[in-house]
């Protein structure tokens, strides 16, 4: 840990999000989400079962010591149909959730969307349509009024790209579809649900509020001018057109053919100020130019030469100095913090995990070396959980999970961060 030091401050944290750890998905009135539909049709069993043992968890953290703990609500829990008043049974958990991670002295980071769109939402157009946008205001606004005194900070939807282009592109996510780049209206209301939540939630007295976006460099292929321009392109679809409207007001001109019409009249709404920027980082990603018959202008390369986790994911920490470099040289972005970083291995002792957190956490002191404003870190798990299309096998959790007895077990990784958490 000896090139471990951060400044005074920091804040470290971990992350789960909703669907991948409560389970209950049928208790106290929670209504059916598009993963719901999704994991029914493939057979999936859902979750760690937290709606009942979200007490232990909370215990984990304190243990673990972290100063923030960055957890998401479920909209279905919420608004069951994604409209109308809250449902109370919903309320009253997050609120005894919130206050048994306050009473830890830990603050609770409340990320409002974290892909569990309500099912009835997705069957009226989903994030096709601008109606879901203004539904989710109306959620932001419930979440906002009752819980600002307690969550610290705020992130309205987690990961608008893989919403986009995961769910509604290729269909490897719910809801399924697989539109290629006809999917990008959905970037835009998702957007344009990010600003009026802002806006929604500092109406409710919330503070500091800001994004969780999924970035990754993008490697061309090689130095020819194809494989160059189709890197150009899936920067501009996979990092730009998530990051600059939001912060510049403004789509890549790339996108822009794909937009609805109109979409410029919600630009202002969309640049709410920010008080800080959340990026998860996992991995690089590969670009060639497309082949004869390919209907995009790119095509995906794996990143080769590189460790690779049990989630086929290279291991890539100098990538992450690089992306915050890149950044912090292109624009001019509030404080920064790494809302999601982990990789997935097996066992309760995992030197794996625990190499791979120290490389990264020292990618990301050399970036602050540099000038890149950077005030916390976040490792994604807390636990191990459901890992979305890929089921229970992938393991991203500093606590192992057994599935069959809800059995919960510090890793040697757990470990390793209280240690150095505590300094």
């Amino acid at each position: 840990m000896e090139n471990l030091n951060f400044p005074p401050g920091f804040l470290w944290g971990v992350s789960t999000s909703a669907f991948q750890i409560e389970g209950a998905t049928d208790a106290d009135g929670r209504g059916r989400s598009i993963w719901d539909t999704f994991t029914s049709a493939q057979g999936k069993i859902v979750a760690d079962d937290h709606y009942h043992r979200y007490s232990e968890d909370v215990g984990l953290l304190a243990d673990l010591g972290v100063g923030g703990y960055r957890m998401s609500f479920s909209w279905p829990r919420i608004q069951p149909n994604g409209v109308a008043g809250p449902n109370s049974r919903g309320l009253d958990f997050y609120d005894r959730l919130l206050d048994e991670v306050c009473a830890a002295g830990i603050d609770p980071v409340g990320t409002i969307y974290h892909w569990d769109t309500p099912q009835s939402l997705e069957d009226a157009g989903g994030w096709l349509v601008r109606d879901t946008a203004e539904r989710f205001a109306d959620y932001a606004k419930i979440l906002g009024e009752h819980f600002a005194d307690r969550v610290k900070m705020w992130i309205p939807l987690n990961e608008p790209m893989v919403m986009s282009i995961y769910g509604y592109a290729i269909g490897e996510y719910a809801p399924g579809k697989t539109l290629l780049l006809d999917a990008l209206p959905t970037a835009h209301y998702q957007h344009l649900a990010h600003g009026l939540a802002v806006q929604a939630l500092r109406s409710a007295g919330a503070h500091s509020i800001g994004t969780a976006n999924h970035h990754s460099p993008i490697w061309p292929a090689s130095e020819s001018e194809g494989d160059r321009a189709a890197a150009h392109w899936l920067d501009a679809l996979l990092n730009r057109t998530y990051l600059e409207p939001v912060v510049l007001g403004s789509y890549p001109g790339e996108i822009v053919p794909y937009l609805p019409t109109g979409f410029a009249d919600d630009l202002p709404i969309i640049a709410q100020p920010l008080d800080f920027y959340g990026i998860n980082y996992y991995e690089p990603q590969g670009a060639a130019a497309p082949g004869e018959h390919n209907p995009l202008p790119f095509e995906l390369r794996p990143i080769e030469g590189f460790p690779r986790t049990t989630n086929d994911s290279p291991v890539v920490p100098d990538a992450l100095r690089e992306l915050l470099v890149d950044l912090n040289a292109r624009y001019d972005l509030p404080p920064i913090y790494i809302t999601e970083n982990g990789c997935s291995y097996d066992g309760v002792h995992d030197p794996e995990r625990i190499d791979f957190l120290a490389r990264h956490l020292g990618a990301l002191r050399e970036a602050m070396d540099v000038g890149v404003d950077v005030r916390g870190y976040f490792v994604w798990s807390l636990l191990d959980n459901f890992e979305w299309s890929k089921g229970y096998g992938p393991r991203f959790g500093l606590v192992h999970v057994d599935y069959e007895t809800q059995r919960r077990t510090r890793k040697d990784s757990f470990d390793w961060y209280r240690k150095l958490v505590s300094r």
